[in-house]
């Protein structure tokens, strides 16, 4: 707000020791110290009637909307976190506690449910595990390979330029061999 470096500090209390004298300086700085105290006890005052009427309101809600809505990526990572039973936690993806983690893993069938009946009888066989099937590749658009193709051009033309400098130039006293 003020941007008051340590030099206007000393200036403004030298002025100060000059014009209060040195018996009233402690009790000014005693009064300027609870007047700025005052100010801020008011202005966080102020800050929380601000955010109590705005979540009345529920600007809150609203804004999460608005967010959800102009970055469908995170809201979307958001979604999966949560399903699989991560946390981001201020950049660091952690792991919920283990039985909050096992509930979310259970299948919410009616068969499920049933299931603990019949798992109590011992099973001649178990069941063999399949690994979930894997998402298919995206289809990348016509914008990414021409991108995928000048990026594998650049690279061709700089693996030429390599092997080329590799070999060395040819000196004024021999024949280069092409």
């Amino acid at each position: 707000m003020f941007d008051l470096g340590w030099g206007e500090l000393l200036l403004i209390g030298v002025v100060a020791l000059i014009v209060v004298g040195p018996k009233d300086l402690p009790n000014l700085f005693r009064e300027v110290g609870r007047f700025t105290g005052k100010a801020r006890s008011m202005a966080r005052d102020f800050t929380r009637a601000m955010n109590a009427a705005a979540d009345e309101a529920g600007v809150k809600d609203i804004d999460r909307t608005l967010r959800a809505a102009t970055n469908p990526m995170r809201s979307a990572t958001n979604a999966l976190r949560d399903a699989a039973g991560l946390k981001d936690s201020g950049g660091t993806i952690t792991s919920r506690p283990a039985a909050k983690a096992t509930e979310a893993a259970k299948p919410a069938t009616p068969a499920a449910e049933a299931a603990p009946a019949a798992a109590a009888e011992p099973a001649s066989a178990p069941a063999p595990a399949t690994a979930p099937e894997p998402a298919p590749a995206p289809v990348p658009g016509p914008a990414t390979t021409a991108l995928a193709q000048k990026r594998a051009a650049t690279r061709a033309a700089a693996a030429d330029r390599i092997a080329a400098a590799s070999t060395g130039p040819a000196t004024p006293g021999q024949e280069s061999d092409a």
